[in-house]
């Protein structure tokens, strides 16, 4: 078990933490409930960069990473849509979870074609994983109202999942021109 593996097992491991603390009915865990997700996306960005230095990457952390970071930013905007239950909050985050469920699925497809790179992450994808994050972040921390110098964060949050979702939108439409000669020749 690599240091990068045993990161990535932690992350899915805070998961159910996360979701605890975020209903408990206590105001002041809102902080942990903001520290768990940073934490959580620190780890993200911090297993990859151990395994490529490390040179600890393998086949199991390659699946286990993106299972990781799909379940931490899901779970994060299905339970702040349901604090929010306003269309916008659920029209980002629907944009953004549809979009990696289809992407997941499109990476499978091209995979079984012996394609899968064709489809690797991008460097947008990168950046849009890292506003998303940085956005559901904010939000979490607009949920600390006994903070004064916390409450302009959950507008900035709303701001920047707006941003993330239109990179959502912008990486979709890449890894799909991607595999357009894949999909045209499959039909």
């Amino acid at each position: 078990m690599t240091i990068p593996n045993m990161l990535t097992l932690f992350r899915i491991f805070l998961v159910p933490l996360f979701v605890l603390f975020f209903y408990l009915p206590f105001p002041s865990l809102n902080l942990l409930t903001a520290g768990i997700f940073a934490f959580a996306a620190l780890t993200d960005w911090l297993d990859g960069y151990l395994a490529r230095n490390l040179s600890q990457t393998s086949r199991l952390g390659a699946f286990l990473d993106p299972v990781a970071d799909k379940l931490v930013v899901v779970i994060a905007l299905v339970l702040l849509v349901g604090e929010h239950a306003f269309p916008w909050m659920a029209i980002p985050a629907a944009v953004i979870i549809g979009r990696e469920i289809v992407v997941s699925a499109l990476r499978e497809w091209m995979a079984e074609l012996g394609k899968r790179t064709s489809v690797a992450v991008s460097y947008l994808a990168k950046i849009k994983t890292f506003v998303q994050m940085f956005a559901i972040l904010l939000l979490l921390l607009g949920r600390v109202h006994t903070l004064s110098w916390a409450k302009g964060f959950g507008i900035a949050g709303y701001a920047g999942l707006y941003i993330a979702a239109a990179l959502t939108v912008w990486t979709l439409l890449l890894y799909l021109q991607a595999a357009w000669d894949d999909f045209r020749q499959a039909s």
